[in-house]
């Protein structure tokens, strides 16, 4: 199942509370992108947050995998995980 997860930092969190975290973050990230986990990976344009797009189960699983970045483990940052279908809208004009 495809999963979207959207990143939030905790407001009172300070950008220097980041950085002795960033490079675990990083090769945390990148198992999980070799393994297939994470298929795609994007930061908002506009704001510091980070749009993922995971292979998963479920979006059960998807939590689990995402509370072993070390930047969930230590507080600074949470998800919204949002579990994906395919559009449906194409059967209204190609039938059934």
């Amino acid at each position: 199942m495809k999963i979207l997860a959207l990143e939030s930092e905790r407001a009172d969190v300070k950008s220097e509370d980041f950085t002795p975290h960033l490079t675990a973050e990083a090769t945390a990230v990148w198992k999980l992108y070799q393994a297939g986990i994470f298929r795609e990976l994007y930061f908002h344009q506009d704001k510091n947050c980070a749009v993922i797009v995971l292979e998963c189960e479920d979006a059960h699983e998807a939590g689990e995998i995402l509370n072993t970045l070390p930047l969930v483990k230590e507080g600074l940052i949470t998800f919204d995980i949002i579990p994906l279908i395919p559009y449906p809208g194409f059967s209204r004009i190609f039938g059934g």
